[in-house]
Protein backbone atom coordinates (compact mmCIF):
# COMPACT_ATOMS: atom_id res chain seq x y z
CA UNK A 1 0.00 0.00 0.00
CA UNK A 2 1.14 3.53 -0.76
CA UNK A 3 0.89 5.49 2.48
CA UNK A 4 2.54 8.55 3.99
CA UNK A 5 3.61 11.96 2.76
CA UNK A 6 7.05 12.89 1.45
CA UNK A 7 8.45 16.28 0.45
CA UNK A 8 10.59 16.22 -2.65
CA UNK A 9 11.91 18.61 -5.28
CA UNK A 10 11.72 18.48 -9.05
CA UNK A 11 15.11 19.10 -10.60
CA UNK A 12 15.63 21.43 -13.55
CA UNK A 13 15.06 18.51 -15.97
CA UNK A 14 11.68 17.62 -14.44
CA UNK A 15 13.02 14.56 -12.62
CA UNK A 16 11.55 13.47 -9.31
CA UNK A 17 13.12 11.06 -6.83
CA UNK A 18 10.38 8.78 -5.55
CA UNK A 19 10.44 7.78 -1.87
CA UNK A 20 12.30 4.51 -1.31
CA UNK A 21 9.24 2.92 0.31
CA UNK A 22 7.29 3.61 -2.89
CA UNK A 23 10.06 2.35 -5.19
CA UNK A 24 9.75 -1.12 -3.69
CA UNK A 25 6.04 -1.15 -4.61
CA UNK A 26 6.60 0.21 -8.11
CA UNK A 27 9.46 -1.84 -9.47
CA UNK A 28 11.38 -0.72 -12.55
CA UNK A 29 8.57 0.94 -14.52
CA UNK A 30 5.39 2.81 -13.76
CA UNK A 31 2.75 4.95 -15.41
CA UNK A 32 2.33 8.65 -14.70
CA UNK A 33 -1.25 9.75 -15.36
CA UNK A 34 -3.33 12.89 -14.89
CA UNK A 35 -5.16 12.39 -11.61
CA UNK A 36 -8.13 13.96 -9.88
CA UNK A 37 -7.77 17.44 -8.37
CA UNK A 38 -4.72 18.23 -10.56
CA UNK A 39 -2.27 15.70 -9.16
CA UNK A 40 -0.16 13.20 -11.10
CA UNK A 41 -1.01 9.59 -10.30
CA UNK A 42 1.86 7.10 -10.16
CA UNK A 43 0.70 3.54 -10.83
CA UNK A 44 2.81 0.37 -10.84
CA UNK A 45 2.77 -0.90 -14.44
CA UNK A 46 0.75 -4.04 -13.73
CA UNK A 47 -1.88 -2.09 -11.78
CA UNK A 48 -2.32 0.54 -14.49
CA UNK A 49 -2.54 -2.09 -17.21
CA UNK A 50 -5.22 -3.99 -15.24
CA UNK A 51 -7.15 -0.73 -14.76
CA UNK A 52 -6.84 0.05 -18.48
CA UNK A 53 -8.28 -3.37 -19.38
CA UNK A 54 -11.18 -2.70 -17.01
CA UNK A 55 -11.76 0.71 -18.64
CA UNK A 56 -11.83 -0.89 -22.10
CA UNK A 57 -14.36 -3.46 -20.88
CA UNK A 58 -16.53 -0.69 -19.42
CA UNK A 59 -16.45 1.16 -22.75
CA UNK A 60 -17.47 -2.02 -24.59
CA UNK A 61 -20.40 -2.48 -22.20
CA UNK A 62 -21.45 1.17 -22.60
CA UNK A 63 -20.71 2.00 -18.95
CA UNK A 64 -18.01 4.55 -19.80
CA UNK A 65 -17.50 6.84 -22.76
CA UNK A 66 -14.79 6.39 -25.32
CA UNK A 67 -13.89 10.02 -24.64
CA UNK A 68 -13.01 9.15 -21.03
CA UNK A 69 -10.90 6.19 -22.21
CA UNK A 70 -9.06 8.42 -24.67
CA UNK A 71 -8.39 11.04 -22.00
CA UNK A 72 -6.88 8.38 -19.75
CA UNK A 73 -4.74 6.95 -22.55
CA UNK A 74 -3.60 10.36 -23.79
CA UNK A 75 -2.51 11.48 -20.33
CA UNK A 76 -0.57 8.32 -19.44
CA UNK A 77 3.19 8.05 -19.78
CA UNK A 78 5.20 4.88 -19.20
CA UNK A 79 8.43 5.75 -17.39
CA UNK A 80 11.43 3.81 -16.12
CA UNK A 81 13.00 4.61 -12.77
CA UNK A 82 16.67 5.48 -13.07
CA UNK A 83 19.38 4.18 -10.71
CA UNK A 84 18.56 6.93 -8.19
CA UNK A 85 14.87 6.04 -8.21
CA UNK A 86 13.93 9.11 -10.23
CA UNK A 87 11.24 9.46 -12.88
CA UNK A 88 10.92 12.23 -15.41
CA UNK A 89 7.59 14.03 -15.22
CA UNK A 90 6.91 15.29 -18.73
CA UNK A 91 5.88 18.84 -19.45
CA UNK A 92 2.17 18.13 -20.10
CA UNK A 93 1.83 16.46 -16.70
CA UNK A 94 3.84 19.18 -14.95
CA UNK A 95 1.60 21.84 -16.51
CA UNK A 96 -1.59 19.96 -15.58
CA UNK A 97 -0.49 19.50 -11.95
CA UNK A 98 1.08 22.97 -11.66
CA UNK A 99 4.49 21.49 -10.90
CA UNK A 100 7.43 23.82 -11.44
CA UNK A 101 10.96 22.59 -12.06
CA UNK A 102 13.32 23.31 -9.16
CA UNK A 103 10.35 23.63 -6.78
CA UNK A 104 9.07 21.59 -3.86
CA UNK A 105 6.48 18.92 -4.53
CA UNK A 106 4.62 16.49 -2.30
CA UNK A 107 4.54 12.76 -3.01
CA UNK A 108 1.72 11.17 -1.04
CA UNK A 109 0.29 7.72 -0.79
CA UNK A 110 -3.28 7.00 -1.82
CA UNK A 111 -3.35 3.28 -1.00
CA UNK A 112 -3.28 1.82 -4.54
CA UNK A 113 -1.18 4.61 -6.04
CA UNK A 114 1.18 7.45 -5.25
CA UNK A 115 0.21 11.02 -6.05
CA UNK A 116 2.50 13.92 -6.95
CA UNK A 117 1.22 17.36 -5.95
CA UNK A 118 2.29 20.96 -6.07
CA UNK A 119 2.80 22.06 -2.49
CA UNK A 120 -0.09 24.55 -2.69
CA UNK A 121 -2.67 22.16 -4.15
CA UNK A 122 -1.66 19.41 -1.72
CA UNK A 123 -2.27 21.67 1.27
CA UNK A 124 -5.80 22.46 0.06
CA UNK A 125 -6.71 18.82 -0.56
CA UNK A 126 -5.09 17.63 2.68
CA UNK A 127 -6.93 20.27 4.73
CA UNK A 128 -10.23 19.20 3.19
CA UNK A 129 -9.47 15.55 3.96
CA UNK A 130 -8.50 16.32 7.54
CA UNK A 131 -11.78 18.18 7.91
CA UNK A 132 -13.72 15.15 6.73
CA UNK A 133 -11.83 12.87 9.11
CA UNK A 134 -12.61 15.27 11.95
CA UNK A 135 -16.30 15.14 11.09
CA UNK A 136 -16.32 18.54 9.41
CA UNK A 137 -14.72 20.21 12.42
CA UNK A 138 -11.63 21.64 10.70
Amino acid sequence: MFVGVHERQLDDKGRLALPSAFRALIGETCYLVMGDDRCVNVFPSADFEAMARDVMDQVRRGEMTLTRQRALAHSATLVTLDKQGRVTVDEKLRTYARLETSSKVVVSGNLDRAEVWSEELYERVAASGRGELAGGQE
